[in-house]
Parts: C-alpha cells; structure tokens; sequence
C-alpha cells in the first residue's frame, strides 16, 4: 500500500504548510478577494485552492507559486534558496579546496 505525501512529512514541515496557507488566506482577505475569484485567476478548481490555504502537501508547488503570484508576491521562490547565500553549500566549496596547488610541468613537443 502506498503511503501518501501527507503520512511521511514531519510535523515540523506540516506545521509549516499549514501556517503558509493560513497566510495566504489571510493575505487573500485583506486584498478582499473570494476563494473563488482567486481560484479563477489561477486556472484552478477552488476546491485545489481551498486546500492550498490548508497547507496540502499534495498540491503541486506550482500551484502555490501561482496562488503567491495571483496575490501580488511575484516570484518569491526564486530566492528561497539562493545560492550565494547558502552558507552550507560554501562552506562545503572551501572544505573541497585543494591543500596545494602544483603548476603541471610543460610538456616538450616530441619530433
């Protein structure tokens, strides 16, 4: 039997997507718009944007950067995870750094 995304999540991430799409149904109240007009300027059903303001992990990612960008956030995913600011990744970089660097010795055309 498979298990759905839903039952392998740790209940930090759902915490997580739940506080998400609690915010995104806030941000969609305070600009007074409905479940349904939001649904709508997505090109979904509002059943799949009502779960997205519960936090369902089984919706698609792109669905969520869709409901950010309907509500005027742009494009916050590009920067989640930027690259020059993953201090993890950096300092794996400095750790791979060679101890010496040696110059390769020319090598002289055979004739």
């Amino acid at each position: 039997m498979r298990s759905s995304v839903s039952d392998v999540l740790p209940p930090v991430i759902k915490r997580s997507l739940s506080k998400f799409g609690n915010d995104l149904a806030t941000a969609r109240r305070k600009r007074g718009l409905t479940a349904l007009a939001v649904a709508e300027r997505m090109g979904v059903a509002k059943n799949t944007y009502l779960r997205v303001e519960k936090g369902d992990a089984s919706v698609g990612l792109g669905i969520y950067a869709m409901a950010l960008f309907v509500l005027g956030f742009g494009d916050p995913l590009g920067s989640i995870i930027d690259v020059s600011r993953d201090d993890t990744g950096l300092l794996l970089d400095e750790e791979r750094l060679p101890k010496r660097v040696r110059m390769k010795k020319a090598q002289v055309p055979q004739s």
